[in-house]
């Protein structure tokens, strides 16, 4: 019984210890990004290359949007999160890195002229969230749908104030919008309107169009 109380005290002071981590990375986030406006989260794969068709789009979109008066948020990796530092930094507005702490491919990319460092996923969400007027999907895995989906839960359910998602690339979109028509729409998952948050765009200069129409800076 001692023991098993030992190993429950140890656990509790180890949870607490924790919760100041997370504050602690509130606590910078908030500090660091308070000037962040406006801005844009730019999210994709971390695999994707330069000279990729998604990682050159990335970089259109970032910096037309740069030269439009909007900053760029992203994970602070390699591939589209490069890509999208990359346009930010060309476009001469604040290229904002919000770097995960991972075993496997996240190293900061030398793009990022705002760079954070995050231990937590949902405390780096949320400053994708919190800071940003409009969000730019490009094609990715489990994190970029994990990322999209948070943004499009939130929106759905009143918590976050409306804005522009959208999804760069039918070819790779258009499957996963089948399916939320397909299975979601028709068992009443999800009412018709919640589609009009998504809007799947291919030309990188439309995205910008868009984005620049219905997000005053």
């Amino acid at each position: 019984m001692r023991e098993k109380q030992y190993i429950i005290d140890a656990m509790t002071i180890q949870d607490s210890w924790r919760l100041f981590k997370i504050l602690a990375e509130f606590v910078d986030g908030f500090e660091l990004l308070a000037d962040i406006y406006p801005a844009v989260s730019i999210f994709g794969s971390a695999r994707v290359k330069p000279g990729d068709e998604t990682y050159e789009k990335a970089v259109i979109i970032a910096r037309e949007l740069a030269k439009n008066g909007f900053n760029i948020i992203t994970g602070g990796g390699p591939g589209i999160m490069e890509a999208g530092n990359k346009g930010a930094a060309e476009g001469g507005a604040k290229s904002v890195g919000l770097n995960i702490q991972l075993p496997f491919e996240q190293a900061p990319n030398e793009y990022a002229n705002v760079k954070l460092q995050f231990r937590y996923f949902f405390v780096r969400k949320v400053m994708f969230i919190k800071y940003a007027q409009a969000y730019v999907g490009m094609p990715g895995g489990f994190g970029t749908l994990d990322e999209i989906f948070e943004a499009l839960t939130l929106i759905q359910t009143k918590r976050l104030k409306s804005f522009p998602v959208i999804l760069v690339g039918s070819d790779y979109w258009n499957g996963l919008i089948d399916w939320i028509k397909e299975t979601l729409l028709k068992r009443n998952y999800i009412s018709p309107d919640d589609l009009d948050i998504i809007t799947v765009i291919d030309d990188p200069y439309d995205a910008v169009r868009m984005i620049k129409r219905l997000v005053i800076p």
